[in-house]
């Protein structure tokens, strides 16, 4: 039946294969059943709960594509998108965690009928790569600072805005500790190595001092019990910022963001592995790239009633890719690894923000290396990209840095007396987010 359905003689590959290439892609990314709890917590979110909706959302939505694609692609809450969702909605705005679940949801009906109609391809191509680069860059660095901030290494301070903390406390020193080992790992090329590094740190941490007589790490209740109920976050979601055309204005650049870093995390990761696999049509086209897209606005939709941020592919899949994987039994294995990770939810539950910080600097340094694509000797091209860049780690913003990017590359093609260069979409998108930050909405209340 798995052969048959699968077409695995078509792709030149077995069920032991796929199985080990399932095992990979899930040692690679299963730091998000650590990392995405302990970033949406901070909105006030049931920690325990978080736990259980990322690993149901993630095995949901990679079986949705391994059934609608037969790609090998693997799909859980995207790294970026859970910071935007906690430290620019929830946090920066003020806005209820629920409310910001109904945004998701807004979005993924949006991305669904924009994946139908075509429309997506179309935005996608609105945008200068660049932009599309310099995006993906910014955010790794939000990623990175956040981690070095929860890690303790970078702490606020009122004349420099931001100095280094006391790398000789405990805790800080576990982390920075775990951030070295860690980049040895993945220097290494040793599977699952960020994964690795979280559990070396969690253990090293029992032993670590925190202060008050209490340590780094706790020791669990148990090793194994059954998973926390999804129900304090599960249909939680709200539509507040309906109701009024003053809260929409205040949405609608939130929920666009939601959109376009959706559209450049999965358009690049279905990209990137489809063609590590030998996927890609030789002109370069992605054969059923319309049911791909389906499953990602599908996944999208399906976030958000569970109760977590956004749900995208993951770039990890391309270590699966690696270990010989070519079809969706490759994913239908990691979402089967998901389920069986929540009976370990105690041993998740203790893993202190010292072990999950290095895992975001080292997923932000993964994002930092797409800079090399930005033709930097080019000033036109250079402006607007190193200027959302520097915007969306220092602004604590992905909005308010793609709305910056994209406002300076439309004004940047205007003043150069070359208005055509910039897409007619692209102007359409930059002048939402100059509506919003100057608060000069004509319809507003």
């Amino acid at each position: 039946m798995l052969q048959r359905f699968f077409q695995l003689d078509r792709h030149k590959t077995t069920v032991g294969r796929e199985f080990q290439a399932g095992l990979t892609t899930f040692a690679a990314m299963a730091y998000i059943l650590v990392v995405n709890p302990d970033i949406l917590a901070n909105t006030g979110m049931d920690k325990g709960a978080l736990v259980t909706v990322t690993a149901l959302t993630a095995a949901l939505a990679t079986v949705i594509m391994a059934f609608l694609t037969n790609y090998p692609i693997a799909l859980a809450p995207g790294m970026g998108i859970n910071a935007f969702f906690t430290f620019t909605i929830v946090l920066g705005k003020g806005i209820p965690w629920s409310e910001a679940l109904g945004m998701v949801f807004v979005n993924g009906v949006i991305f669904l009928a924009l994946s139908i109609s075509g429309i997506r391809e179309k935005i996608m191509a609105s945008i200068p790569h660049a932009l599309k680069i310099a995006v993906t860059c910014g955010i790794g660095l939000f990623i990175a600072f956040i981690g070095l901030k929860n890690g303790g290494v970078i702490v606020a301070n009122p004349n420099t805005f931001v100095t280094a903390g006391n790398l000789a406390s405990g805790p800080v020193a576990l982390c920075l500790g775990g951030i070295i080992l860690t980049i040895i790992l993945v220097a290494r090329n040793v599977p699952g190595g960020i994964v690795i590094g979280i559990a070396i740190v969690t253990i090293a941490g029992l032993f670590v001092p925190a202060g008050g007589g209490a340590q780094v790490t706790r020791l669990p209740s148990s090793i194994i019990a059954l998973p926390h109920s999804p129900d304090p976050i599960f249909l939680k979601l709200t539509f507040n910022f309906l109701t009024s055309w003053s809260a929409f204005t205040i949405a609608l650049p939130l929920i666009l963001t939601l959109l376009l870093v959706d559209m450049f995390d999965n358009i690049g990761t279905l990209i990137g592995v489809t063609k590590r696999a030998g996927l890609l049509s030789p002109d370069g086209t992605l054969p059923k790239a319309g049911r791909a897209l389906l499953a990602d606005s599908l996944a999208t939709i399906a976030s958000a009633i569970f109760g977590t941020s956004t749900v995208v592919s993951y770039i990890e899949s391309a270590s699966g890719v690696a270990a010989g994987g070519r079809t969706g039994l490759t994913s239908l294995t990691t979402a089967g690894f998901f389920l069986l990770a929540l009976l370990f939810t105690p041993l998740l539950l203790i893993v202190p923000a010292a072990a999950t910080a290095p895992a975001l600097v080292i997923v932000g340094i993964f994002m930092m290396q797409s800079a090399v694509e930005i033709d930097l000797n080019d000033f036109k091209i250079a402006a607007p990209a190193v200027l959302t860049i520097f915007a969306i780690p220092l602004t604590f913003s992905i909005a308010e840095g793609i709305g910056l990017g994209l406002i300076s590359a439309a004004l940047l093609a205007v003043g150069l007396g070359k208005p055509k260069s910039f897409p007619t979409v692209g102007y359409i998108v930059a002048g939402i987010f100059f509506l919003q930050f100057f608060k000069i909405f004509p319809f507003a209340s």
